[in-house]
């Protein structure tokens, strides 16, 4: 909430230009000396150029925008006038995308959208919360999910199931809440759920933001039921600095002796598809080299791909992480999903990309209906940081560039991914993450068991009709909130 709009860590490719003779030079500069007012209009529009060019070059979604069409404008100065027509770079930004797109934003910070991406935040000092509603009011009300540990979350003692209603004393709506937490400290009362009520105490806790660095790798844990040996894995976000990490949770599961694996995704967005390849990788490992994603691009993209380079638009099963080292496969055949609506982007690409080859067992809610990947678009000649950035502003672009579908061509799920059973978190009883008798844990093993779930489980299958409903979590205000990208972007690009 601290930060404002943030990219994904993608860099382009260089396109090498052939360089301006010094008589096209001279010419170009006896033109910029002819038309002093064209000048000077395109200095003040820089950043709109930059947003058009980006867009019209890219853009999954082009062909949904008309504007966006490279016939669309008859000559330079009619660009420019249409440019100068929007009051902010985000006004334009948000004119060009297309109505069915959720998910491209644009940043005028890309320093702090990089950190983002690397796991860094300052950002709700380390709780993860849910967003629930109380029903006749706009009152909000949050419940920590879990909490990050070595921050001051948890320093403050403060654990999963926590409710609070105030910040800073205040009441949270959804018009206050990314407000009352954008400050340096911010305090918090103290409460619970009971019996579908919320019972507060009188202990409040005061929170200093401290920058910190979350390894998304937060639960691995091995259990013996039945003689059979259970991985459990609570994985929170696609961070491609953390691939090592995630390489050496699998690395302990399969000294470990695990011939089931629960993989928790309930509160992954998303990030980094390469680290989704490698995820599925380790997860299996009888599939190197087969395919694990297909890409889709806008019609200019998909053709020169088709045409020029046809395994670019391929992800396959691989066998190493990005440094080089070896994966660490369990070779399973199955493999449960722990989900919920906060199950986005790369986390549904597992689920899909895994399903043409092993028995995927989603447990829990319907996913969020993220297919698309994006990529961080910098104002420079070829929209990479590596090239000769602008110096003048720190606006960058992540516009969604593809879209993903799994061996068998399954896309466009807009609707999500549902479950195979049926499980909604009951804030009356949210358990223990890691535990045998945390409620989604359970019913995975004993789904491993073949106990159905039924009995006093079954409650948990309809979330119980109370004055308390639950509406989001709280990354739903950051612009990062459940994207996908890509590191790279080919070098077919046609900017003007």
């Amino acid at each position: 909430m601290k930060m404002k709009n943030f990219p994904l860590i993608l860099v382009l490719f260089t396109f090498i230009f052939t360089s301006c003779s010094k008589d096209d030079e001279a010419l170009e500069e006896n033109n910029s000396t002819n038309n002093p007012e064209e000048t000077t209009q395109e200095s003040e529009l820089e950043i709109e150029e930059f947003i058009y060019a980006g867009m019209n070059e890219i853009y999954l979604y082009k062909a949904d925008v008309p504007v966006l069409a490279d016939t669309y404008f008859d000559t330079e100065d009619d660009k420019l006038d249409y440019l100068a027509g929007f009051s902010s770079p985000e006004s334009l930004f948000k004119n060009l995308k297309s109505s069915s797109d959720r998910f491209s934003f644009i940043t005028d910070d890309y320093e702090a959208l990089e950190e983002s991406f690397n796991g860094v935040s300052s950002s709700t000092a380390g709780m993860n919360f849910g967003l629930g509603q109380i029903s006749g009011t706009n009152n909000l009300f949050g419940f920590l999910q879990y909490v990050i540990p070595n921050t001051p979350a948890a320093d403050a003692g403060l654990t999963r199931g926590t409710v609070f209603t105030e910040i800073n004393g205040q009441k949270i709506t959804l018009n206050n809440l990314e407000s009352l937490l954008d400050s340096d400290s911010f305090t918090i009362n103290i409460g619970k759920v009971e019996g579908g009520t919320i019972v507060l105490t009188d202990e409040t806790v005061t929170l200093n933001y401290a920058s910190y660095t979350a390894n998304p790798v937060h639960l691995v844990k091995t259990f013996d039921v039945d003689g059979t040996r259970v991985g459990y894995l609570m994985y929170n976000s696609f961070i491609g600095n953390f691939d090592d990490e995630l390489n050496q949770a699998f690395g302990e599961l399969k000294s470990e002796g695990v011939e089931e694996l629960v993989l928790d995704l309930r509160y992954n967005g998303g990030g980094d598809v390469d680290s989704a390849v490698d995820l599925a990788s380790m997860i299996t490992g009888q599939f190197e080299g087969e395919v694990f994603m297909q890409e889709m691009w806008n019609e200019t993209y998909q053709a020169y791909f088709e045409e020029n380079a046809p395994e670019r638009l391929l992800n396959l099963f691989d066998s190493k992480i990005r440094t080089g080292e070896s994966i660490n496969s369990l070779n399973l055949s199955k493999v449960y999903v722990l989900s919920t609506a906060s199950t986005a982007s790369a986390s549904e690409l597992i689920i899909n990309g895994l399903e043409p080859y092993i028995n995927v067992i989603q447990i829990g809610e319907t996913t969020t209906g993220k297919f698309q990947a994006s990529v961080t678009l910098y104002d420079s000649e070829d929209f990479s940081k590596d090239s000769d950035i602008n110096k003048d502003h720190t606006y960058a672009l992540q516009p969604l560039v593809l879209k993903s579908a799994n061996a068998n061509g399954k896309s466009d799920y807009f609707n999500g991914l549902d479950p195979d059973v049926e499980l909604v978190e009951n804030i009356n009883n949210l358990g223990v993450l890691g535990d045998l008798n945390e409620p989604f844990l359970q019913a995975a093993v004993n789904h491993i068991k073949g106990i159905p779930q039924i009995g006093a489980d079954a409650g948990q299958q309809k979330r119980p009709e109370s004055n308390l409903k639950i509406i989001g979590d709280g990354e739903m205000f950051e612009p990062t909130y459940q994207r996908m990208y890509i590191n790279r972007v080919p070098e077919i690009f046609r900017r003007k």
